[in-house]
């Protein structure tokens, strides 16, 4: 009987430790973790998309884990612990896309003490004429990837759905498919670009504010022009790019969980928007950090001419395990140029 006891007690504790995770709880081990290294902070938090951007930092000889913590696992996540260039770090890889980018920066900036964030990874090019393991550093982020799809026979001057409540506007634009099937009418019509719905922490709970161009931190922003003269490799192997990669500040980047391979919708995004960086997750950093008020900046290096262009711009198998590592070295530069432990950067 007393063996009986014993294993429904297990058994209760099991469900209680399952129901717990399943609730999406912190757990009292996980919880008393997390406390012992915000004691230790404040950190730079530094966000990776994927492992291909990631395992290059890790392995990097300027990345030193804590040793007596080197990580916390939560919500599947990995938060790593540690030093670059003698500031306090912790990493975190988001995966894939927007949902995934947003969930884990606001995980990251929720339960850590944090002086700013940095994100960096590789990105599809739109302007040709920058070229691959080219780094660049936006100005500006946006998601361009919330439409409003207009219904079949309205026009520009139609008020869209939901348009007069303020749920969706025409002020940034659209792309009008017939423009590139010939002129010709197209069923698909039209989509506007939309800003995001926002709630800043220092706005009022449940109280919307839009924008759709997100702005870098300024003094994040200055100091990263000190990284313009950085010298990044120019080969993999025996075969090298036509010019040694730069590291160059850019007006804007765009973010929509759409791998873009089209020249066509390329060339609308530099027109429409003199967008370069294009990729899947920086936006959702970007909103992240603006409605949390943290200090962010974003490092993207261009792995491949977004849709083709040029037998050079195909290559992107060969040189983007290249751009990945320019990547980090220009964020490990940028850390190296924080001001010491301790000292918080004066935001503008």
């Amino acid at each position: 009987m007393g063996y009986f006891l014993i294993g429904v007690l297990v058994v209760v504790l099991f469900i209680g430790n399952v129901i717990e995770e399943a609730n999406g709880e912190i757990s009292p081990t996980v919880l008393s973790k997390i406390e012992w290294m915000n004691k230790r902070g404040p950190y730079l938090g530094i966000v990776a998309p994927n492992n291909f951007e990631l395992n290059p930092l890790l392995a990097s000889q300027a990345y030193v884990p804590y040793p007596s913590l080197p990580f916390i696992d939560f919500a599947g996540r990995r938060f790593r612990f540690g030093k670059i260039s003698n500031q306090r770090v912790v990493i975190v890889m988001t995966g894939l896309g927007m949902v995934n980018a947003g969930v884990a920066t606001q995980l990251l900036v929720s339960l850590f003490r944090l002086k700013g964030v940095l994100h960096y990874g590789i990105a599809g090019n739109a302007d040709v004429n920058l070229e691959i393991g080219d780094v660049t550093i936006p100005k500006y982020w946006a998601h361009s990837g919330l439409w409003n799809w207009q219904r079949y026979g309205d026009g520009i001057d139609d008020e869209l759905a939901l348009e007069a409540p303020g749920d969706y506007t025409r002020d940034i634009g659209y792309l009008q498919f017939s423009k590139y099937t010939n002129g010709s009418d197209n069923l698909l019509n039209r989509v506007w670009y939309q800003p995001e719905e926002i709630f800043p922490v220092t706005g009022t709970p449940e109280v919307r504010e839009h924008i759709f161009w997100v702005p870098v931190d300024k003094s994040y922003l200055n100091l990263a022009r000190q990284l313009e003269d950085t010298k990044l490799p120019q080969c993999v192997n025996t075969t090298c790019l036509p010019r040694p990669p730069k590291v160059t500040i850019v007006d804007r980047g765009v973010s929509a969980s759409v791998f873009v391979d089209n020249a066509a919708y390329r060339t609308f995004l530099r027109s429409k928007f003199n967008a370069t960086a294009v990729e899947m997750e920086s936006a959702a950093v970007a909103l992240i950090c603006h409605q949390q008020s943290i200090p962010f900046v974003v490092i993207r290096a261009l792995s491949d001419l977004a849709g083709g262009g040029s037998d050079m711009s195909n290559e992107a198998d060969i040189f983007g395990s290249l751009a990945a590592q320019n990547s980090v070295d220009v964020l490990v530069k940028f850390v190296s140029l924080l001001p010491p432990y301790g000292s918080k950067i004066q935001s503008e």
